[in-house]
């Protein structure tokens, strides 16, 4: 029986990035670049001023007060997207807009709220810094400058920065295709007519879920009845896909078919236990071109083991580097027993505070309640060895499938200021 790390690292060591595709910025969210992207050009491509206000010499407003302002005569107005007509001498200065290109001899830009002006003179009533508000040119970037690097996941900020230096298309990896399949007679389909002796297949959506928040491409194949031959035909149907991933049937029971059916296919078994809870029959194995994921049929079983191995696995296929979910540290608020053996992932409410994050468990832990999961901010790991976590220890809580939002913001303590 493989520890959890032992098991992801069988995965991971099986599993590669996928083909690479060219994409259009606007579809690129979310992707990992498979290309390094490099700055064709200097932003700001000159010194551009940071607000509306007045170039000038900082030597000719220095020792500027309101009993005893700098007085200056306003020589140009450069807007933004214009060019200045005049230099900036002594005694003068340029009225200019924010993004606007600065002027020859202007070294500093003195902010509208710090002066008072008419139309053919302004006054200076606040003495700035030297080089205040102007952004230098190639502040942002400078031409030939390494910006996003193969393995970065495209977020907001990082389009942006393809728009800014005019990268209409970039190199991604392609997603992984994932067929997701159900298993076993007591399930019944989403859009079967209501069976009170049956029990309705949430596993394949939870999946098809996870999936899709990571942004692979998901396949629902529906639900294989219990025989071999049923069974069989769908999972010759889901290794046509990049990966297979197959909920139940995967213990050892009379009608658990999945693993038999599976080696007649060809298919290595690399392991088929794991020392986790919830989630113990797990398995992994690999066809010739494809990687297969056997879950356990409880639907917290089935989350569980897609957030420990199916999620950095699909992540490395994508061509991530970032391949696990995060985990913060938080105070435990009450105590917790378990039994050693298996390393336990147990659903936690998270609570913020100034000293930090602290953890409980909102309730019951069985495996086949996949409300708790919706309850639950995080998984709270007690490791294989422990036998109980007492009230206030240390523990370790992974999040992300769950993380949550907050309903106020958590800034710091702000007084309110006067405009000037």
């Amino acid at each position: 029986m493989k520890t959890v790390k032992e098991a992801q690292d069988i995965i991971l060591k099986n599993v590669s990035a996928l083909g690479t595709e060219k994409v259009r910025i606007t579809g690129a969210l979310g992707r990992i670049l498979a290309e390094k992207v490099f700055a064709n050009r200097d932003h700001p491509p000159f010194d551009s001023s940071a607000m509306d206000g007045y170039a000038v010499r900082f030597e000719d407003v220095k020792g500027a007060t309101r009993g005893n302002p700098a007085a200056l005569e306003i020589i140009d107005d450069i807007k933004a997207g214009g060019e200045p007509k005049r230099s900036v001498e002594k005694g003068v200065a340029s009225r200019i807009m924010t993004g606007a290109p600065v002027p020859k001899g202007a070294d500093t830009v003195v902010r509208v709220e710090d002066t008072d002006s008419s139309k053919d003179k302004v006054k200076v009533l606040v003495p700035p810094r030297k080089g205040s508000n102007i952004r230098p040119m190639g502040e942002n970037l400078k031409a030939g400058d390494l910006l996003l690097d193969e393995g970065d996941e495209l977020g907001p900020a990082h389009i942006g920065t393809l728009a800014m230096v005019k990268k209409k298309e970039v190199m991604v990896y392609r997603r992984p295709r994932v067929a997701v399949l159900s298993t076993g007679d007591e399930l019944e389909g989403i859009d079967e007519p209501l069976d009170p002796k049956k029990i309705p297949d949430a596993n394949s959506y939870t999946v098809m879920a996870e999936l899709e928040s990571l942004g692979a491409e998901p396949v629902l194949l529906g639900i294989a009845r219990d025989t071999r031959e049923a069974l069989e035909e769908k999972l010759r149907e889901g290794l046509k896909y990049d990966a297979l991933v197959i909920s139940g049937g995967v213990a050892v029971g009379q009608y658990d078919f999945v693993r038999p059916v599976l080696k007649d296919l060809k298919i290595d078994i690399r392991f088929w236990r794991v020392a986790l809870r919830p989630g113990h029959p797990f398995a992994f194995g690999t066809g010739e071109k494809n990687v297969i994921f056997a879950l356990p049929g409880n639907p917290v079983s089935t989350m569980v083991c897609c957030e420990e191995f199916i999620v950095p696995a699909v992540r490395k296929m994508m061509g991530a580097k970032r391949l696990f979910r995060r985990t913060i540290k938080a105070g435990l608020k009450e105590k917790v027993k378990d039994k050693k053996g298996r390393t336990h992932f147990m659903r936690a409410l998270l609570e913020g505070s100034p000293s930090g994050y602290s953890a409980r468990l909102p309730g019951e832990q069985g495996s086949g309640i996949l409300m708790s999961m919706v309850k639950a901010d995080g998984l709270l790991i007690v490791p294989q060895e422990s036998e109980e976590l007492k009230e206030n220890a240390v523990v370790t809580v992974q999040v992300g499938f769950g993380f949550p939002f907050q309903e106020e913001p958590n800034l710091p303590e702000e007084k309110s200021v006067e405009d000037e």
